[in-house]
């Protein structure tokens, strides 16, 4: 059935017009985004076994990284995992699992002339202790946090996110993707699989393209393309969905996947201080 739409005015026909060309103008001038990656521990010589539920790596140890990410949004600052806290080193290690926190988060960002209240979102992949351990140093920050990971820690109550776990604090629990900013450059990818409210996160930067930091959907590069979960996988065939997800992703924007925990693999950005734009 064929339609006839029609303005009621010149008037009106004028606004439209204005309204067009500033939505035009707007999307004609993308964020000025940009990345670091910054030290947050080292889990030393671990069993390497326990990243595989098909037998994989008999006797094998495997040395990972920490890593965290402040991500620049024009004026808005954003860190990406809070890394693991001394303490959380300590209980690591007590546990079998050798692990050292890096320097403080704090004293990092000093470097780039910031503060704790400088910080507008945390966002952490997850709630395992080595992405939260220092969460709590930044508690005017927005949490993000997917929903079923929410209800995790205020089950377990851990100091690292004690802020957010008060009546009204500000904590975001998220379902489906979240776009930071609005505008398309800073998205937490919903990836569950490794924990029912897991994420990635994909930003978007003006020379160094698109950049997609995996959370915990594989530990090390080699696990990419192989079917294989760590212990205590939460649900395999929503991280095997959501490993594809990522991986398509990742071809379709032509962006650099970088593996959380691989010391390898982080090299793909710039040693702190120095970033990605």
């Amino acid at each position: 059935m064929r339609r006839d739409f029609r303005l009621g005015s010149t008037a009106a026909l004028m606004g439209l017009a204005m309204l067009c060309g500033s939505a035009g103008a707007h999307a004609a001038t993308p964020a000025d985004v940009e990345v670091w990656r910054l030290d947050c521990g080292k889990l030393t010589q671990w069993n390497k076994e326990t990243f595989s539920d098909t037998f994989s790596y008999q006797g094998e140890k495997q040395s990972l990284t920490d890593s965290c990410y402040l991500i620049r949004h024009n004026q808005d600052y954003m860190l990406w995992e809070t890394g693991i806290s001394a303490a959380g080193a300590a209980g690591y290690s007590a546990a079998g699992k050798p692990s050292a926190a890096g320097q403080p988060l704090v004293q990092q960002l000093s470097r780039l002339g910031l503060t704790p209240d400088r910080i507008s979102f945390v966002g952490l992949s997850h709630f395992h202790r080595d992405h939260t351990g220092q969460a709590v140093e930044f508690s005017k920050a927005r949490l993000l946090i997917g929903r079923e990971d929410f209800e995790v820690l205020k089950e377990k109550r851990p100091d690292d996110i004690a802020p957010w776990l008060k009546e009204k604090a500000n904590a975001e629990r998220l379902e489906g993707d979240k776009d930071v900013f609005g505008d398309g450059s800073v998205v937490m990818l919903s990836t569950p699989g490794h924990t029912l409210g897991h994420y990635s996160l994909l930003v978007r930067l003006r020379r160094f393209g698109p950049l997609l930091l995996s959370g915990d959907l594989w530990h090390f590069r080699g696990q990419v393309g192989r079917n294989e979960m760590a212990d205590g996988t939460a649900d395999r065939a929503a991280e095997l969905a959501s490993r594809d997800r990522v991986l398509r992703a990742v071809a379709n924007l032509k962006a650099k996947l970088v593996i959380e925990h691989d010391i390898a693999d982080i090299s793909r950005l710039p040693p702190f201080p120095a970033s990605a734009r």
